[in-house]
């Protein structure tokens, strides 16, 4: 593979924010893709109110943020990404939409450029064959808050080649991250493991088994988990849980992945969590 020094993210919102912000943290030239300027222009503020909290603690040089921050411009005319050697696409977890971008980058990055995507549940073999290039997709799935979580998933498809794969381990623990490798299965392990967590949680609620609060703390107190299921559903975002169970209950025809009706009832009322400042908790602006 080329030497990276440019890399598109495709998707502005909190993961594509985060992967734009770490990326040019270790000195690569960032471009951030959305389809309106408002989302890039959110995506910028929240890039910098992140800096300025790293420095505020210490972690980062204050005089380093500026120059951070310059180093990611932003488009809405996908035309712009044709310079980046390598792309990660963190747009929502839906299938149509991803191989859509997947086919519209194939066309436009270099023929050498790796096609990475941020999917927590979506198969990579599926969406490498949109492209002229299988062997170059990859799945390069970080976690929420990306600048602080240091695991990323690494995902072949079955069509991935060996210098693919290297190039995204080479290029993760450049991020400061520490790359997994695990195999092209629906909800590769973290959600594969946590989604039926999250899903009976709710269960539990709408079946009069405890409180959100009582569910949490029983998590909290007695399994030492930092916060619990449901208040974890509310950061993640209760749209983006009931799509990766929609994900799992197909891909894996198991009826335990049908997602909770009470969770699919609250993403129909625009409940979604934090981002819409109510979920199985009431969030502050």
């Amino acid at each position: 593979m080329s030497l990276i020094q440019t890399v598109a993210v495709i998707g502005a919102g909190t993961m594509g924010s985060g992967i734009a912000h770490v990326f040019a943290r270790s000195h690569f030239d960032v471009i951030l893709s959305d389809i309106e300027q408002g989302f890039l222009d959110a995506a910028l503020a929240r890039i910098r109110t992140n800096l300025g909290r790293e420095a505020a603690k210490g972690k980062l040089p204050a005089d380093q943020v500026d120059a951070i921050g310059a180093r990611i411009r932003t488009t809405t005319d996908r035309a712009e990404l044709a310079s980046a050697e390598f792309a990660v696409e963190a747009a929502s977890e839906r299938f149509e939409l991803k191989a859509e971008l997947f086919r519209s980058l194939d066309s436009i990055l270099p023929k050498e450029a790796v096609l990475a995507t941020n999917t927590s549940s979506i198969s990579i073999t599926k969406l490498a064959a949109q492209t002229s290039r299988p062997e170059q997709v990859i799945g390069m799935h970080f976690f929420n808050p990306v600048p602080v979580m240091t695991l990323v998933e690494i995902i072949r498809g079955l069509q991935t080649n060996q210098a693919t794969f290297d190039t995204v381990r080479v290029l993760s623990t450049q991020l400061g991250k520490t790359p997994i490798e695990v195999n092209d299965s629906p909800g590769f392990v973290s959600n594969r493991v946590l989604m039926p967590l999250i899903n009976e949680a709710a269960y539990s609620v709408m079946e009069g088994v405890a409180t959100a609060e009582a569910v949490d703390q029983v998590f909290q107190l007695g399994m030492a988990h930092p916060m619990g299921p449901l208040t974890l559903a509310d950061f993640i975002g209760l749209d983006v849980c009931v799509d990766i169970l929609r994900v799992l209950h197909q891909g894996l025809g198991d009826p335990k992945y049908r997602p909770c009706p009470l969770l699919v009832r609250m993403v129909d009322a625009g409940w979604l969590g934090r981002k819409s400042g109510k979920g199985f908790y009431t969030y502050s602006a």
